[in-house]
Order: C-alpha cells, then structure tokens, then sequence
C-alpha cells in the first residue's frame, strides 16, 4: 500500500501543490478548501438556525434558493480536498481521523437531503414556520441543545403561545 502511496506522492499534480514556493501551490488550494467551507457552512448555519425555530419570520421554503450555493461550496470542497489529498495520500489515507472525516461529511450530505425534502414536502414550506424555541439565552446554550419540544408548523400571523 506504501508503494502506491508514494506513486500518487510522485505525480506532478501532487508535487507542485507541494514543493511549488508561489501562493498557487498549496497556499491557493488551501484558500480554495475554506472559501468551499465557508459557503457550505454558511448556508447550512442559516438553513439549519431556521429549521430549529430562531428566525420563524422567514419561510424555510424560501432557504431553498440558497442549496445552489451549498452544493457549489460543497463541490470545490471537494475538487480542492482531492488536490490536498495528492499532495499528501500518506498523511492522509494512513490516518483513521481521515476516514471519520469522510464518513461524517456523508452524514451531513445525508442531513442536508433529509432537510430540503422535508423543506420542499411542505414541513416549514408554504409560507408556514415551524415553532421552536422561542429566546435563546447566550448565557446557557445548554438549554437549547436540551429543548426537546417537538417543532410543529404554525401559520404567519397565528398567535404564539407564551414562552416556558
């Protein structure tokens, strides 16, 4: 297995991402793997904050022009993950955190299908929000991860009832 490792090592893709001394070696790849982060991220903080209850004034079905920019972020993550993975396959592929990496990325694109189809089938969509928590004290972000009540759609304008 180390004798393929090195054979990928020795391509010349993977050397100039690694021994190229310019930003467009490594350096570039590297802004190119935060910049896909951040996209991905970004929406799916906004998606994810919206589906919890937070912002009930905007319709989750109206995030859903914004998985355009996740799956595009999502996309040079994973052009940019490739080339840091020629650079490096022994780092890389002889580690088990890699791995761990890889599976829960397919767990969150697993989430992020779940998410826009209930988006889309009409939970949250329509014009509808979805009831959550109603404060989220900064102070004790444990009671957030702690709320279980179950998220129920409500219609625009319908009343609320008063906080626990």
């Amino acid at each position: 297995m180390d004798a393929f490792f090195l054979w990928i090592e020795q391509w010349p893709l993977g050397i100039l991402i690694r021994e190229n001394p310019s930003i467009w070696g490594f350096p570039f790849v590297l802004v190119l793997h935060t910049i896909g982060l951040a996209f991905m991220v970004g929406v799916n903080v906004a998606v994810d904050v919206r589906a919890l209850g937070y912002v009930s004034g905007v319709p989750l079905i109206s995030l859903r022009r914004y998985y355009s920019w996740m799956w595009a972020g999502f996309w040079v993550n994973a052009f940019s993950g490739v080339l840091l993975l020629i650079a490096y396959p022994t780092k890389a592929l002889t580690n088990p955190v890699f791995f761990l990496k890889l599976a829960l990325i397919g767990v969150g694109i697993k989430l992020a299908y779940v998410i826009r189809r209930h988006m889309v089938a009409g939970e949250g969509g329509a014009g509808a929000a979805v009831e959550g928590p109603h404060h989220v004290d900064v102070r004790h972000p444990e009671r957030v991860a702690l709320d279980r009540r179950p998220l129920r759609p409500v219609e625009h304008g319908a009343a609320r009832p008063a906080p626990d």
